[in-house]
């Protein structure tokens, strides 16, 4: 192998591999944690949390998603979803789990959301609330119950979870119009984040094969035989 042919192969070889990494790492960029919105809320108030999945376990579509619901949590009332069906899990006379089923298992790559309703404690102001999700899948399950430390890298399988602020004042109690309207509104925000991530990733995919494509043409280029002068 010539010289020239040795530096021909390390830059197709490098530029193939940088197209690969991009237009893989793409789908590991849309996909994302079971996550929460809003991430923090005013205590004393109803609030309407948002649950987003768009991924399996390891490409498996899943099947369920079991919330657990804090002790700071006195009721909740779950959004009804045609896709999925929905079980309240007892513990006394609170509510400590919420269950949503898939009527059809959602496929790993597709996403939907699940909603509950809640009101929040009034002296929860300045507290972290964390919402362990368990993802049953066909084949296998994560559990997403791992809790967030200050300082520290995040967790493999983080708990999605809310800060509570201060109280506003005026407050409103009993689930008024404006606050469905501010659920609805959080959930068209976490749509557009999610839409977001997958224009990123799309973008993510495009630039790897274009790097590949490049690759190829000063292989090409590279190897046509020069006139002799």
């Amino acid at each position: 192998m010539t010289i020239r042919t040795a530096r021909t192969v390390a830059v197709t070889s490098t530029a193939l591999a940088a197209g690969a990494l991009l237009a893989l790492g793409a789908p590991l960029a849309a996909s994302a944690h079971v996550t929460v919105t809003p991430t923090e809320t005013a205590a004393g108030s109803y609030s309407v949390l948002t649950f987003s999945v768009g991924h399996g376990c390891d490409g498996s579509p899943t099947t369920s998603l079991t919330v657990d619901i804090p002790d700071e949590i006195e009721s909740v009332t779950p959004t009804v979803n045609p896709n999925w069906t929905i079980e309240k899990v007892a513990d006394g006379e609170r509510t400590s789990q919420v269950v949503y089923t898939a009527v059809t298992p959602l496929a790993d790559g597709y996403r939907d959301t699940i909603a509950l309703q809640m009101p929040l404690p009034e002296d929860a102001a300045g507290t972290t609330l964390e919402f362990p999700v368990l993802q049953t899948c066909e084949t296998g399950e994560t559990n997403w119950n791992e809790p967030m430390a200050e300082g520290e890298a995040e967790p493999e399988h983080p708990a999605p979870s809310i800060t509570v602020t201060e109280a506003v004042a005026g407050g409103h109690h009993g689930g008024s119009t404006d606050e469905a309207a501010e659920g609805e509104e959080h959930e068209a925000d976490a749509a557009a984040d999610a839409d977001s991530s997958d224009t990123v990733a799309r973008v993510l995919g495009i630039g790897g094969l274009a790097v590949g494509v490049v690759g190829l043409v000063v292989a090409l280029a590279a190897r046509r035989p020069r006139k002799d002068a």
